[in-house]
C-alpha cells in the first residue's frame, strides 16, 4: 500500500490528480499495539480503496507536540509520550511505546484533511477517536481532540467559521469543552447515546435523537444552521455507531446509514462549503464484522468521492 505523497504534477495531470479524493492515512495510525477496533479498522478501509481510481491515499505530516500544546495541556501530552503518569491511560485503554506515534499521526491526518479540504473542497482521514479528548485528558477510547486540532489549523490557515458537524453515536462533550471560549468555531452534534453529554452552549449544540426519528433530526439540524454560506469548511465526524449493529440503536440501518451520508453531503453540495471527514466511531459485534463495518464507512468516502468529482 503506497501512502506516499507524490511529486507535484502539472498540466492535465493536475487535473487529473486534484479530481482525486484525497483521503489521508499511514501505517503509523495502526502501529499501537492496541487491538481496539477504533484503530485497526482504518487499515482496512484503507485496504478497501487502495486500488479505487477516484480516491488517492496520502500520508500526512504527524502533528507536533506544539501543535497539539495549542488545544492540549504539555503535562498530557508528555504523559502519552512517556506512559509514566496515570493521564496515559486516561483514554480507557492501556498505554504503549507507540501510541504516540498513532495518535499524532492520526490527528495529523485530520489537520492535514483540514487544510487539503480547503484547497480542494473536499479531503478525509481515516482517523478515529477524538471527540471526547479534553485540554488535560483522554475520554472513551479518545486521546487528542483532531477536530479541534484541524479546526484551529484552518483559522489560522484563513477560515473565518468554521462547522464541526458531529454524527458519532456518543455525545462530542470534549470537542464542546475546548471550543467553549474559541472565535469562530462551532459544533453541530446530534447523538444517539447519552456518553459525554454537555449541556448547549452559543457555539456548540447537542441534540439527542431515537431510531425511529434519526434522520428526521439531522434533517433539522442541519437545515437550521445559519447562514451556511459563510461557513468556510465543515468537519464532519462521520461515525458509524449510531447504526444497529456498529453500537447503536435498533432502527438505524445500513439503509438509513447509507441515506444520512446523502442527506448530508448534498446539503455541502447546495451551499458549497469545503468539508474534511473523518472516520469517528463504528464497533464490531456479533452481528457486524470487519467487512461489514468497512461497508458502512465506504458510505462516507463514496459520498465525498463523488462530491469531489461534481466539484472538479
Amino acid at each position: 500500500m503506497s501512502t506516499s505523497t507524490s511529486p507535484t504534477p502539472s498540466g492535465p495531470a493536475l487535473h487529473n490528480a486534484i479530481s482525486k479524493l484525497v483521503v489521508y492515512f499511514s501505517l503509523a495510525y495502526v502501529s499501537t499495539d492496541e487491538e481496539f477496533p477504533t484503530f485497526e479498522k482504518a487499515r482496512y478501509v484503507a485496504a478497501r480503496f487502495e486500488n479505487d481510481p477516484t480516491v488517492e491515499l496520502r500520508a500526512p505530516k504527524p502533528c507536533t507536540v506544539a501543535e497539539l500544546a495549542d488545544v492540549h495541556e504539555l503535562e498530557f501530552i508528555e504523559a502519552i509520550q512517556n506512559g509514566d503518569h496515570e493521564l496515559s491511560t486516561s483514554h480507557d485503554f492501556e498505554w504503549d511505546e507507540k501510541l504516540f506515534e498513532a495518535v499524532s499521526a492520526s490527528t495529523g491526518g485530520m489537520r492535514s484533511a483540514a487544510l487539503t479540504a480547503l484547497e480542494e473542497g473536499v479531503a478525509g482521514s481515516l482517523s478515529s477517536g477524538l471527540h471526547h479528548a479534553r485540554a488535560h485528558t483522554g475520554a472513551g477510547y479518545c486521546v487528542f481532540n483532531g477536530l479541534v486540532v484541524a479546526a484551529l489549523a484552518a483559522r489560522s490557515a484563513g477560515a473565518k467559521r468554521v462547522l464541526i458537524l458531529d454524527l458519532d453515536a456518543h455525545c462530542g462533550g470534549g470537542t464542546a469543552s475546548l471550543i467553549a471560549d474559541l472565535v469562530g468555531i462551532e459544533q453541530v452534534d446530534v447523538s444517539v447515546h447519552g456518553f459525554d453529554s454537555y449541556s448547549s452552549t452559543e457555539n456548540a449544540h447537542l441534540t439527542m435523537a431515537t431510531g425511529k426519528n434519526y434522520l428526521q433530526v439531522i434533517g433539522q439540524e442541519i437545515e437550521q444552521i445559519a447562514h451556511p454560506e459563510t461557513i468556510d469548511l465543515v468537519l464532519y465526524n462521520a461515525g458509524m455507531d449510531p447504526h444497529e449493529h456498529a453500537g447503536g440503536l435498533i432502527g438505524i440501518t445500513s439503509q438509513v446509514i447509507e441515506q444520512r451520508e446523502s442527506m448530508v453531503f448534498d446539503w455541502l453540495a447546495q451551499n458549497n462549503i469545503p468539508v474534511a471527514f473523518t472516520l469517528a466511531g463504528g464497533y464490531l459485534s456479533a452481528n457486524l464484522e470487519m467487512d461489514g463495518l468497512v461497508d458502512l464507512h465506504a458510505f462516507t468516502l463514496n459520498a465525498a468521492s463523488a462530491l469531489k468529482r461534481a466539484r472538479g
